[in-house]
């Protein structure tokens, strides 16, 4: 299982961003919750599409779970699409995988 944190940050203890789309970086933790990759979204600037891109983008690295502050219409559509679950969570990308991980949290899918 990989799971993707949409970030401001680069590291663990970054918090989580406002716009997942728009996100500057992806940090990728798997089933441990040990930090993998750290991805910086080519999506986070320009026009419209940037759902669409991401979510192409992290299915393309064969995440499962998407945690952002907030999943846009666009970026759900996708992420359904392609079979990716997703959550909205605040605070820290290692704090919120910890809760993922003890399924403390809500998956939406």
């Amino acid at each position: 299982m990989k799971i993707a944190v949409a970030t401001i940050g680069k590291d663990v203890t970054s918090e989580i961003s406002p716009r997942s789309g728009r996100s500057k970086f992806y940090l990728i933790f798997n089933e441990k919750g040990d930090l993998i990759d750290v991805i910086s979204n080519p999506f986070s600037r320009g026009g419209g599409g940037a759902g669409f891109g991401v979510a192409k983008m992290l299915a393309d690295k064969g995440v499962n779970i998407v945690i952002g502050r907030q999943v846009g219409e666009n970026m759900e559509t996708i992420l359904n699409t392609r079979g990716l679950k997703y959550c909205e969570m605040t605070g820290s990308a290692k704090d919120a995988v910890a809760q993922v991980i003890a399924g403390e949290e809500g998956i939406s899918d």
